[in-house]
């Protein structure tokens, strides 16, 4: 391969995901492994660098730029918000890539915001401004882009709406270490529901499918797309955003996501937002790490 060559990875909950790009954003070589959460942080690490070790030498050369995204907030001595794999917060993320990779320039961030970049660098959200990344998965997440740049908020936590709350009962919230919205409509949190409703595990993926012709599953993926509907209402009002793109692993069931999104939307939202599916899938975040690495 000749050009400039740029390293990606991206450490989520369940995999690994190692590509490498040019500038165009083109992924030319990937690899996944299992994250192992079980296991622990480290050794997550460890083999995510032996991978990306063993991609760089099939392909025959050296990155000019690293960008890593992880869940969480990630700074240089610690992680903030990522309780899924044990001993993640305590990882020094950035220390331990450049480590292994010590004359290359490395870019660390956050996997949702850094699927907004990409979007708008190479994907749907292309021109619009102000526009928003709506990550629908296991976790629940939003990214803001004013004129291309990212709102990172004071702490780095800008758009981590699987935070909000969802009635005034919800009087604690993160203090009592619940993410109300995203145990209520993130991917885990419906599949762990449809699971005791239906007496057998179900994936939220599996929901979405068996809500065609199972009313139990019908009136669950009703209840949670009209709660969800309502925090994306909430959040178009308060940003007027352009354009919303909707990725993440429940976008595999846009037929029934989307248009009731689009509904609420619609009658909700002074002037409603174009709402669209991510232009990526699997590599969002992958590439995200990718446009972190050239800049955003």
């Amino acid at each position: 391969m000749s050009g400039e060559r740029i390293l990606g990875i991206d450490f989520g909950g369940t995999k690994v995901a190692l590509g490498l790009a040019g500038r165009d954003g083109n992924l030319l070589a990937t690899r996944r492994l299992d994250t192992d959460a079980q296991a622990g942080a480290e050794q997550v690490v460890v083999r995510a660098l032996a991978g990306a070790r063993a991609l760089l030498a099939d392909a025959g050369v050296t990155p000019t730029a690293i960008g890593v995204v992880s869940p969480g907030i990630v700074l240089p001595d610690r992680i903030l918000l990522a309780p899924n794999v044990p001993g993640w917060e305590e990882l020094h993320l950035a220390e331990l890539v450049a480590a292994e990779f010590p004359d290359v320039p490395i870019s660390v961030g956050t996997d949702a915001k850094a699927a907004a970049l990409a979007e708008w660098r190479w994907g749907a959200l292309d021109g619009a401004d102000p526009a928003v990344f709506l990550s629908l998965g296991t976790g629940i997440a939003a990214a803001v882009l004013i004129g291309g740049r990212l709102l990172t908020g004071a702490n780095g936590a800008a758009g981590e709406i699987g935070y909000n709350l969802r009635s005034p009962q919800d009087t604690e919230g993160f203090a009592s270490g619940a993410a109300p919205l995203e145990e209520a409509v993130g991917g885990r949190g419906l599949g762990g529901r449809a699971s005791e409703l239906l007496g057998r595990p179900v994936t939220a993926g599996e929901l979405f499918a068996l809500a065609k012709e199972n009313v139990e599953a019908k009136e669950l993926v009703t209840a949670a797309l009209d709660e969800l509907s309502m925090h994306v209402a909430n959040l178009a009002i308060a940003l007027d955003p352009q354009r919303i793109a909707v990725g993440g692993g429940l976008v595999r069931s846009a037929d029934v996501l989307l248009p009731a999104l689009a509904d609420r939307l619609a009658h909700a939202v002074p002037f409603p937002p174009e709402l669209v599916s991510a232009r990526f899938d699997q590599d969002a975040a992958l590439l995200g790490a990718v446009a972190l690495a050239l800049g955003g």
